[in-house]
């Protein structure tokens, strides 16, 4: 029996070489016999061990004190029960509500918060350019912001309490999403008019994939800020 052939051969070698200089993806990464070469395996181990720390971690003090906001969290204890109980994840106790009215505007066009999410990381690695650049295109425009602030333990729907809570029109949680093998920084900006308790989870709006791989932030800030004047402006169509 011939032995099989387990090289690789591209029909066009420097179109593949463009492709891998063009893409963070793992294409033309090369093989073992039947196997991945040892250096793509260990890359691809360490990415999965970078997606599952970004769930697990804590997005530390001294980022949120660098951020310049003030710190809640939602009725989870930990990260383990955000991820196993995500109604929990989107309540606070009372006292945590009254905080959060206390300290911040009400009556806004636009409240804007952050939530650690799935991805711890992706607070320090994308809000200091995604927050003060989406916040001056909004102000530009004469469009009320309200007061920032970070939220621990957080799922998406915290919105549907904090809008009613500071009676704002446009409520946006600015939340680390899932990880994946190529980034465990990248964010998502979910948007909703309106936001309240009974609200259908199909009237968000959503910007995803924000990262310095994905959109940047400041660019992603852009984009944002256009479709929250859409919003306003005509609804959620």
């Amino acid at each position: 029996m011939k032995p099989r052939d387990y090289s690789i051969k591209y029909e066009k070698p420097e179109e593949m070489e463009r492709l891998k200089k063009n893409t963070p993806a793992r294409i033309g990464i090369g093989r073992c016999g039947p196997r991945y070469t040892t250096e793509a395996y260990l890359d691809y181990r360490g990415a999965q061990a970078r997606a599952n720390d970004a769930v697990f971690k804590e997005v530390p003090g001294s980022v949120i004190e660098s951020l310049g906001v003030f710190e809640v969290r939602t009725l989870c204890a930990d990260k383990y029960e955000m991820i196993t109980r995500p109604d929990r994840g989107r309540l606070f106790d009372e006292e945590t509500c009254q905080l959060i009215s206390s300290r911040c505007r009400h009556d806004v066009d636009v409240q804007i918060y952050f939530g650690d999410g799935l991805s711890s990381p992706a607070i320090g690695a994308n809000i200091p350019d995604l927050y003060p650049a989406l916040r001056a295109a909004l102000e530009a425009e004469n469009v009320t912001v309200g007061t920032p602030f970070f939220v621990r333990y957080c799922r998406v729907n915290t919105a549907r309490t904090i809008g009613p809570l500071l009676n704002a029109k446009l409520t946006c949680v600015l939340i680390g999403e899932r990880p994946g093998l190529i980034t465990d920084e990248s964010m998502s900006a979910y948007m909703a008019l309106n936001a309240r308790p009974e609200m259908q989870e199909s009237e968000y709006k959503v910007v995803s994939n924000i990262s310095r791989i994905g959109m940047p932030p400041v660019e992603a800030a852009a984009y944002i800020a256009e479709l929250m004047m859409d919003m306003m402006q005509k609804g959620n169509c």
